[in-house]
């Protein structure tokens, strides 16, 4: 459907002044979901909710008439002030009322609450982040609808009229049933007016009276003329993904570090569930020795042990083999960590990465949870496998990294990391 708006615009208002209001607006309502998601819970962003946003900034652009210049005016009753004197602010907002808390109610201020579904919720929430370097490798089984021409219809809606095929075929139902051309009639006129003979005037009138006659009988454009140009939805095909979330588990994680991880976790299967039809996620988890498990363990099922980080890549290694061929697929990885790792185990996760990850991957992220506050100390160390990282960064291989010790950090690290960008090289 194509709805066309032609209405002028209203008297003091501007297109591009609404166009701006409406942008300002949209604006300000994705930073309230934005800053009311940082106090939620995961599951509790699914479910939408109240959302509140300041009025100042809402106001539409309007120009109006104003008188201008400087007056004086009169007030009756006055007998504390005199002219010149500056009148203070009443407490609590205009006439000395609360402006949303009651009487008193100093600097509150009233905001617009509304209520956002699930689905508006998370078009807000999402709308900005993307997969980055996605890659149309082999064409995944068709999952979207596209919309084509599909010919012409002698039906539909005003907008889509054809008028080339309209007239072609009036034209041609004209010539077919010999309706007369004006300019036939408009020359047995001009002959009737220089004719002086009576009998051939009356011949040359019923000729006129003939034709003209003929012309109503066949319409310039008829009904069964007309053509629409007709669309039909087809399926489209679509890059196909795989994202590997690899989470360490072992008993180096306190519950306030795995927390953070599974809420980032959390964030990531929201967005590529909700973003991508056709993204698969693969949850890997380890400890000393790495496993596949469904969402239900990745999440909720408790484990310990030591740490071995290689364990997660080799498992990585040996699905990409045998289930994700790299010519097909668009492989992404996410891994959260505390950073500590097995003494000796480095150098081999630093092999793994630049030898058979980092080569498939179109996009590697490393998240370091650690305890409150732990990353706000800048005299405390790197942790061993972040050291391993920055080393193969600056050798050149492309790693996205960030830290984060409290749950406020988890959406805007993850928002930094999967926003939308031209370059997603540009991610440090």
């Amino acid at each position: 459907m194509q709805i066309l708006d032609r209405r002028l615009n209203p008297g003091g208002k501007s297109l591009e002044n609404r166009q701006r209001f409406l942008r300002r607006a949209k604006a300000v309502i994705q930073r309230a979901v934005r800053d009311s998601s940082q106090d939620r819970n995961i599951p509790d962003i699914l479910q939408g909710g109240e959302i509140s946003i300041p009025p100042d900034g809402l106001g539409e652009p309007r120009f109006r008439s104003g008188p201008g210049g400087i007056q004086d005016a009169v007030l009756p009753g006055n007998r504390t002030y005199s002219e010149g004197d500056y009148i203070p602010r009443p407490e609590g907002g205009s006439g000395g009322q609360g402006s949303g808390a009651g009487q008193g109610g100093g600097d509150a201020e009233d905001a617009f609450r509304f209520m956002l579904t699930r689905e508006e919720f998370l078009d807000l929430f999402l709308e900005d982040l993307e997969l980055p370097d996605l890659a149309k490798r082999r064409l995944a089984d068709v999952e979207r609808e596209g919309v084509r021409r599909a010919g012409y219809t002698v039906s539909g809606s005003p907008v889509n009229l054809a008028v080339t095929q309209t007239m072609r075929l009036a034209m041609a139902r004209r010539i077919a049933l010999r309706r007369p051309r004006i300019q036939e009639v408009e020359q047995l006129e001009a002959e009737l007016a220089d004719c002086t003979d009576e009998p051939h005037r009356v011949t040359l009138q019923a000729e006129i009276d003939r034709l003209r006659t003929r012309m109503r009988r066949i319409p310039y454009i008829d009904p069964i003329d007309i053509r629409f140009r007709r669309f039909e939805t087809v399926p489209r095909p679509i890059a196909q993904a795989v994202m590997f979330c690899l989470m360490d588990v072992s008993g180096s994680m306190s519950e306030h570090m795995k927390d953070l991880a599974k809420r980032f976790y959390m964030l990531l299967y929201i967005f590529l569930t909700k973003r991508y039809r056709h993204v698969e996620i693969v949850f890997i988890r380890h400890t000393d020795r790495a496993e596949e498990v469904d969402e239900e363990t990745f999440f909720r099922s408790p484990a310990t042990g030591g740490t071995l980080v290689s364990s997660a890549l080799e498992a990585m290694q040996r699905i990409v083999r045998e289930r994700y061929r790299p010519e097909d697929w668009n492989i992404y990885a996410a891994q959260a960590s505390d950073g500590d790792n097995a003494y000796g185990d480095s150098e081999m996760t630093a092999s793994l990465l630049t030898n058979a990850i980092l080569p498939v991957s179109q996009y590697f992220a490393y998240l370091e949870v650690g305890e409150a506050g732990q990353h706000d100390n800048p005299a405390m160390p790197n942790s061993a496998l972040w050291g391993v990282y920055e080393r193969l960064r600056s050798e050149g291989h492309f790693l996205a990294m960030r830290k984060v010790s409290d749950r406020s950090e988890i959406y805007p690290v993850f928002r930094d990391l999967f926003q939308r960008r031209r370059e997603a090289k540009a991610v440090a």
